[in-house]
């Protein structure tokens, strides 16, 4: 145990009921996991001009004026969010967080692997998906599909939430680097298909692969990311976080090269552990190339993985209940088949 670190399930389970967390709805079913709570779309969202960050002493329905709605989009029954579009919904869950208690959201990983960019603002917020020690009030999810539609409901979960007690004191840094070699069939990556079908939110493992996403191959063990161009690869390390400490991997490293590897963080604790059926575990990257193509090459470095010290161990870690990502290789999101 620690004096700070991340809350562990058993304490997040807590915070419902000490009105740390109060929602519109009770917690349900998977939604509390090893260090993190999965945050659930409410009845509609706002199509936006654009983003924005309220900033200090403005609330975000301060800003939801005629210059920045365009219109309402309802999600009780189900609504498309278009590609290319900004979209802002209210989240069903909201803080009171006590001194000395911050927060910090992320995509999760089957929301990121679709190239769905999404954050979370605070009222008076000057950052995305931060919540700070004290703050009182909404959260909101700022949705951007990216290169799929997708079909989009109330209570669907496109981003996450941990709890960190006292401050953020990494224990190390690891960098991962890209496999190039291949996998299964010679395969080293996917590359998203421009212009395909809509991604149903509901329909787990009920969409054919091969209609939204194109292998990739690297005879030469080399990969030239096309600006603009979203891929699926993997880590040729295999990442283990053990049971009293959680990861988090940075979304960029501009010294690194001209792409952006990663929009969903959080690695809880249990990933890749032999005891949880995780040996083996790569990083599975969501890459977007940048301004102009660039060569990768297998074994080179691509993103930095952020431990930090749980403040206890959970009592369930990842993998020990039913997981998607346990033991992966190269795997698209749970949405494919």
């Amino acid at each position: 145990m620690t004096a700070s670190g991340i809350l562990p399930d058993h304490r997040l389970k807590t915070l419902f009921d000490t009105g740390v967390i109060s929602a519109d709805t009770p917690p349900a079913e998977g939604q509390i996991q090893p260090a993190s709570i999965d945050l659930r779309l409410g009845s509609h969202a706002w199509r936006l001009r654009a983003s924005f960050l309220p900033g200090p002493g403005r609330t975000v329905s301060d800003r939801l004026n005629e210059d920045v709605v365009m219109h309402t989009v309802d999600l009780t029954n189900g609504a498309v969010l278009e590609t290319g579009c900004v979209y802002l919904a209210p989240l069903q869950e909201r803080l009171k967080l006590p001194p000395g208690l911050s927060a910090a959201m992320n995509p999760k990983s089957s929301t990121g692997r679709i190239d769905v960019f999404t954050r979370v603002i605070t009222d008076h917020g000057v950052a995305f998906d931060q919540a700070p020690a004290d703050y009182d009030g909404p959260l909101y999810a700022e949705i951007c599909p990216c290169t799929f539609s997708i079909l989009a409901r109330t209570g669907d979960r496109l981003s996450q939430i941990r709890f960190r007690e006292g401050a953020h004191v990494p224990l190390r840094d690891v960098t991962v680097s890209v496999d190039l070699a291949g996998f299964e069939d010679g395969i080293v990556g996917y590359r998203a298909r421009r212009h395909a079908g809509l991604v149903d939110l509901a329909k787990i493992g009920g969409h054919e692969r091969t209609r939204f996403w194109e292998p990739m191959y690297a005879p030469d063990r080399r990969l030239i990311l096309d600006p603009g161009e979203f891929y699926i690869l993997a880590s040729r390390e295999a990442v283990s976080i053990g049971a009293e400490e959680a990861a988090e991997m940075a979304p960029i490293a501009t010294e690194i090269g001209e792409f952006r590897a990663h929009y969903a963080g959080f690695f809880d604790p249990g990933f890749g552990i032999a005891e949880a059926g995780g040996t083996g575990s790569r990083a599975v990257l969501e890459v977007r190339g940048r301004d102009v193509p660039f060569i990768l090459e297998h074994g080179q470095p691509i993103a930095r993985l952020v431990y930090e010290p749980m403040r206890e161990a959970p009592e369930i870690p990842y993998g020990r209940v039913a997981s998607n990502y346990q033991a992966q290789g190269l795997k698209l999101s749970k949405f494919f088949r």
